[in-house]
């Protein structure tokens, strides 16, 4: 059997100091995650970013940059994912859209609200990420093919 990570793409949205989170129902729990998902076939890195953000929290966004590419081992299942992070800005809000299965809902909030709730992060990348942007650590898109 051959190893493969698995690619997913998330995006942080930031407006008035605070991101768009997604609150979700993952492993038998309800969790917090950005809008996040796996890259499907014939899809670039970028596409798949903008389709899980409007899939999964009604919001239409413009992808502004790069955060990272992390490499992250869920304990829960021993799958290694391969995640590109980018920056995305909120366009327009579709309210009326059904939102991705096990979607709860898709919520902003602050980083102290989001810190207050890390016991309730799908995963440990989930405030990592945040902290990297928070510090400054953007790079253009153009990174990404």
């Amino acid at each position: 059997m051959t190893w493969a990570p698995h690619v997913t793409v998330a995006t942080i949205v930031e407006r008035d100091n605070r991101y768009l989170m997604v609150y979700e129902e993952a492993d038998g729990k309800e969790v917090y995650n950005q809008p996040a998902g796996h890259l499907d076939p014939d899809e670039t890195l970028c596409e798949a970013a903008i389709r899980e953000a409007l899939e999964e929290t009604g919001w239409t966004i413009k992808l502004t940059g790069v955060v990272g590419v992390n490499l992250y081992t869920a304990p829960s299942n021993g799958v290694t994912y391969m995640r590109t992070t980018f920056i995305g800005e909120a366009l327009t809000h579709d309210a009326a859209r059904k939102l991705d299965t096990g979607i709860i809902e898709a919520v902003w909030l602050t980083y102290e609200e989001l810190v207050a709730r890390k016991d309730q992060l799908r995963s440990p990348m989930t405030l990592q990420i945040i902290e990297d942007y928070r510090a400054g650590r953007r790079f253009p898109l153009e990174v990404v093919g």
